[in-house]
This record gives C-alpha cells, structure tokens and sequence, in this order.
C-alpha cells in the first residue's frame, strides 16, 4: 500500500481521525494527510501512505475549491456554526445583484484575519487551544489569493458560494467579513472541499466505501501509485541496472528527446511500473537522486 488514496471526510471527523481510521484499514502507521479540514467541513482530504509519505514535501500545488453557505443574520467567535453568538440576531433577506457588488472585493489578492479558534499557530500553539484557554491573542492578518469568487445561490438570509483559493485561506473569515460588511454578522454554516491540490471530488471515496473495500481485500483499487503522482514531474523509465545504480545514489542520464533540458525534477520510473526515486538535475540531462523509495 503506497501511494494515495483520496477519502471524502465525513462532518464531525477532524483531519486526524480520518487518518488514524486509514491506518487501520491498510494496517500501518505510514498514513498523513495534504492538507487539514475543519471538523465540521467535508470532501476531499489527500492521504498518502507508506512510502508516499516521503513524496509529501514535493506536494508543490496547493489550491483549494470549496463550496460553501455563509449565513446572515449574526456573527460567532469561530465564524463559524461550531461558535457561539457575538452579536444579537439580526432579520435580514439578501438582495443577490447587491451581493454580486459585495464579493467582487473579495477576489483576487486580498488580505484576510483568520479566525482566533482555527489551527493558525501562535507561538507555536494553535490559536484553537489558546481560545479554549480563555487567553486572548491577536491575529495578525496573512495575504492570501481568492482565484475565483461565484454565487450559486441567494435564498432568504442563505448565501451559497465557491471559491477558488489559495492555501492558507479561511472561508470562515470570508463570512465574517460578508457580516461586517453588510452590518449584520455573518458566519460559515455549511462548508465542503470539492477540489485540493488538483485531487478532485469524483476521485474519493467515502470511509464507509473504503472500509468495505478494506474488508474484501481491495484496497488497493482506491490506490493512486506513486508513480502517477507528481504529475508535472516528468518520467524518465530506467531498467533494472540503472535503477540499481539509483539506488546506491549515483547520478543517472535521462534521454533530452523526451524531457525539458529545465525540469529541476524528474521521477525515475521502472518498466513494471514503480516509482523508483525523484531526481534533481544537476547538469541538463544528468539527474541525481534526492529521494529513492
């Protein structure tokens, strides 16, 4: 079991209770995940397991494409339903041509506070645990990129949007920042992860799929192998005596006809199909390997 597997998070889940549940159906240890959720959120969470977890650190794209309902009508200290109220309840019904003008400021390059009960580190604890500590932090503002900003739906006090974002983005800060702005509060009540990092929705599996396929030994079949991860990596097929030769750490020669003389990285491919290791160009066409599996 190496590779990745794409699980569909469950509401109530964090990111590593999912994990924890993986490593007991494919029976290791060697079980992370790209990317954390909140708890109450669902969809796409990236595992990778056994040896792909050596792969993570070259996980280079991390966009995000959420789906989301912010409500109206009041804040909450998390930004979120989890939280309790911080403003008194305000009857309000969206008006949608206004809220066309009101989420154009929210795309593009923005600046954004993230909640204080999320897992931004203070110091090195995450901000979460301090807030159940009562001990008040201040927040400092982090950049971040909002690719796309659609409505797809504006019922009563109900606003349905997805984005398109970078990492480190907080749709739960983009709602309250909505309630701010409207004058009315707002927060994050439904939130689901369609995409990350280029894994799509329609690749997981449920946990409840995945145990099943888990107890009839066909696991696998939920398995991207290594070497079809890292797609914008390049492939260079190598023989057995060259992936010998990989394997005590010698530079290897790849064929110019079929990489880019630019590619810094290269994954070396046996004929059977396994990923060999990640080489890093050190001339053109001559690659040493930084990571062999």
């Amino acid at each position: 079991m190496d590779g990745l597997i794409v699980a569909d998070k469950p509401a109530g889940w964090t990111s590593h209770d999912v994990v924890n549940r993986m490593r007991r159906l494919a029976n290791t240890k060697k079980v992370g995940h790209l990317g954390t959720l909140d708890p109450d959120a669902t969809g796409v969470l990236p595992l990778v397991i056994g040896r792909a977890t050596r792969l993570a650190q070259y996980f280079q794209r991390t966009d995000k494409v959420y789906e989301a309902v912010v409500h109206f009508g009041w804040s909450t200290d998390s930004y979120d339903a989890a939280g309790a109220a911080t403003s008194p309840e305000t009857e309000i019904t969206l008006d949608r041509d206004r809220m066309e003008l009101e989420v154009a400021s929210f795309r593009g390059k923005i600046s954004q506070v993230p909640p204080a009960v999320s897992a931004k580190k203070i110091g090195g604890t995450p901000a979460y645990r301090l807030a159940r500590q009562n001990i008040a932090v201040e927040m400092k503002p982090v950049n971040v990129e909002i690719y796309s900003l659609e409505i797809l739906d504006c019922i009563g006090a109900d606003l349905t949007i997805r984005v398109h974002s970078s990492t480190g983005t907080y749709i739960r800060s983009i709602a309250h920042d909505l309630g701010r702005t409207l004058g009315c509060g707002a927060f994050l009540s439904r939130l689901r992860r369609s995409s990350a990092g280029g894994f799509d929705i329609s690749m997981a599996r449920t946990l409840d799929q995945l145990a099943a396929l888990a107890e009839a030994g066909n696991l696998a079949e939920a398995l991207i192998p290594c070497a079809d991860l890292l797609p914008e990596f390049p492939s260079e097929l190598v023989d057995e005596s060259t992936a010998g030769f990989i394997r005590q750490g010698r530079d290897f020669r790849v064929s110019p006809f079929r990489l880019e003389p630019d590619a810094k990285f290269v994954k070396a491919v046996s004929y059977e199909g396994d990923l060999v290791a990640i080489g890093e160009a050190v001339l053109p066409h001559l690659y040493h390997p930084v990571l062999v599996l």
